[in-house]
């Protein structure tokens, strides 16, 4: 079962989860599909990007690995799931805030361009939720994050319009999950994620230590290991 698709949200939902991590790129049809990777290279050989297929293609291809689905299939078939959408694509923020607004209470919204999240946020907003989507730190606003509370600064414009800071604990050579940063979120009542963590006694370790969520590939490791 291949990730993002059908049959890996419903093992996901099987085993108990209630919040699932995925990722959205749009097609040569517009379609903003759950689809983590710009080309299709990795999974298929294939150099051709995604919004150069037809989505009816990549179904075809998606058929049995699991089943492609669209964001708004995912939050039609899923709909007492939380969802956490990585977005991949600028195309997708305005054809997400129209899909997204009637659910924007189960979803949090974020990628590693912080422009690209405020834009989805605000396409949201402007097609009518009645509330803003959760949130969470690209990666210009995590490194300042880092740096700053490092250095024991942490002034609350630094957490405006945050609702999580999803973070590996570890990047490269540097440290990202740190005590600093840890207080410096409490007190801004932000949630800290860690990804992506598969080893259970990993999972035991981070949630002891304070942070409120890991993203795991292993749904089922996950809920053995934290409940």
């Amino acid at each position: 079962m291949w990730e993002n698709t059908a049959g890996a949200f419903a093992a996901a939902h099987a085993v108990g989860a209630e919040y699932v991590e995925t990722d959205c790129q749009v097609t040569a049809d517009g379609d903003v599909v759950l689809f983590h990777d710009e080309t299709l290279s990795r999974l298929f050989g294939d150099a051709r990007r995604v919004d150069e297929v037809r989505t009816r293609e990549l179904a075809t291809m998606l058929a049995p690995h699991g089943g492609l689905l669209t964001v708004g299939e995912m939050l039609e078939h899923f709909p007492d799931t939380r969802f956490n959408i990585d977005v991949k694509a600028d195309a997708a923020a305005a054809p997400l805030g129209r899909i997204i607004a009637p659910h924007a209470h189960r979803v949090l919204l974020t990628s590693f361009s912080d422009a690209r999240r405020r834009r989805t946020v605000d396409a949201v907003m402007d097609a009518g939720a009645d509330i803003r989507p959760a949130t969470s730190a690209g990666q210009a606003a995590m490194i300042r994050v880092r740096l700053l509370t490092a250095l024991r600064v942490a002034p609350e414009r630094l957490f405006k319009d945050l609702d999580a800071l999803q973070i590996p604990e570890q990047y490269g050579p540097m440290r990202v999950l740190t005590p600093a940063l840890m207080r410096a979120a409490r007190r801004h009542d932000v949630e800290v994620h860690v990804w992506t963590v598969n080893d259970p006694h990993e999972m035991q370790r981070l949630v002891a230590a304070g942070v409120d969520g890991v993203v795991t590939d292993r749904a089922d490791v996950a809920m053995s290991a934290l409940f």
